[in-house]
């Protein structure tokens, strides 16, 4: 077959077939640089995976290790919980017992988690609450009692100690060394003693006279029996120092405490004709309670209120103010219109013995200071207020020491 001889190329087929050509070639370049950009974003990727995934093993790690010191803090805190000797009870919102270690089931003795904790506190505190500081349980033992919230979380932590052995060892250094004060009197009390004892004698050698008529025998009968008075109530003020608080505090109606010390100050009043204003901060204190010892506390008035009579003579004002300057403290302050005391005098007649006058056995003001030291309270001297003369002020907590 004969070929026909190929048509020879013009100008414009040329220039598009080199326009293809371009096209392709910029088609390649395109190509390649996209080719480059997906290998280098891959490789960029690669590196990021590779980044995160150290960081990803590196943060389990971590939080490995901090769960595992958790998890050790949490078995320490357990431990410690455990081996406490006082009682760690852990109540929600609702004052439900949701913690409590052994110390806390021993001192309750029933399962307390899932319980009421105000039903524990209702069947098992004898005296104080839960915002008193110290409790008396109905075995006798008594704990000191402290709770904290758990803020920010709803609930609050309660913390219990026994403390009963060290209260009994508190009292028995009172004890102690109220008796270490009298072997520092024994001294002075052998001069009290002796002057008093030497006038019975000597009055009674008056009475071996067989002469005497029945008037004087009946004078120096009184003086004998005046002196043995004295000396009773010296002993009596010694037995009273030297017991301080032993006895147990009850709960007392302050009105009923307060006519008692009227009562009894009655004739002390009579005999020397003096007056006494019994001046009530507010009348609602008259349905107050205090928790005391009442006979070692009316007896702490009455020695207040004697010696404020002694020192006043005939006709002297006395007066009573009861005030309770906190709900939890009680305030009485007995003033007169005497001659006051003596500031050069103030420190030291609460001392044993230290009197100024010739008929006071210098007990009675120790005797008020030992029974306030007893009721965690303290007697304060000062000027009067109302009145002209020496103020005294008994302050007391109304409820048992925390």
């Amino acid at each position: 077959m004969e070929q026909k001889p190929a048509k020879p190329l013009t100008a414009g087929t040329e220039d598009s077939i080199e326009a293809r050509e371009r096209a392709l070639a910029e088609a390649f370049d395109a190509f390649n640089r996209l080719s480059a950009d997906l290998a280098r974003s891959y490789r960029e990727l690669e590196q990021r995976v590779e980044q995160l995934s150290e960081e990803l093993a590196a943060a389990r790690s971590e939080r490995l290790i901090q769960l595992a010191e958790k998890e050790r803090l949490a078995n320490r805190l357990s431990q410690l919980l455990e081996a406490l000797p006082g009682a760690v009870v852990v109540t929600d919102a609702r004052n439900i017992v949701r913690e409590a270690n052994p110390a806390a089931l021993e001192f309750f003795g029933l399962p307390l988690l899932g319980t009421s904790w105000n039903a524990v506190m209702q069947s098992h505190f004898a005296e104080g609450d839960a915002d008193s500081g110290e409790v008396k349980l109905i075995d006798g033992r008594r704990l000191s009692l402290t709770r904290r919230s758990l803020a920010p979380e709803p609930g609050q932590i309660w913390l219990l100690q026994d403390v009963t052995e060290t209260r009994a060892l508190q009292t028995q250094l009172d004890r102690h060394q109220r008796l270490a004060a009298m072997g520092e009197m024994v001294a002075g009390l052998a001069h009290q003693i002796r002057t008093p004892l030497a006038s019975v004698l000597l009055y009674l050698s008056h009475l071996e006279q067989k002469k005497l008529e029945p008037e004087p025998r009946e004078r120096i009968l009184g003086r004998i029996r005046g002196r043995v008075l004295y000396l009773e109530n010296m002993i009596g003020d010694m037995l009273q120092f030297a017991r301080g608080g032993e006895a147990e505090r009850a709960q007392c109606a302050l009105a009923t405490l307060i006519a008692e010390f009227e009562d009894m100050l009655a004739v002390p009043l009579r005999d020397a004709g003096a007056t006494l204003v019994i001046a009530w901060a507010d009348p609602a204190l008259r349905q107050a309670t205090v928790a005391c010892q009442r006979s070692a506390l009316v007896g702490a008035m009455l020695n207040l209120a004697t010696n404020a009579i002694s020192a006043g003579g005939p006709g002297v004002a006395l007066r009573l103010g009861i005030a309770m300057p906190t709900p939890q403290s009680l305030r009485l302050s007995l003033e007169d219109d005497g001659p006051g005391i003596d500031p050069a005098i103030a420190e030291r007649i609460f001392e044993p013995f230290f009197t100024t006058s010739t008929q006071g056995t210098g007990l009675g003001l120790p005797v008020v200071r030992a029974v306030m030291d007893a009721h965690a309270g303290e007697v304060r001297v000062e000027p009067a207020r109302h009145l002209t003369g020496a103020r005294f002020t008994l302050e007391l907590p109304t409820a048992p020491e925390s």
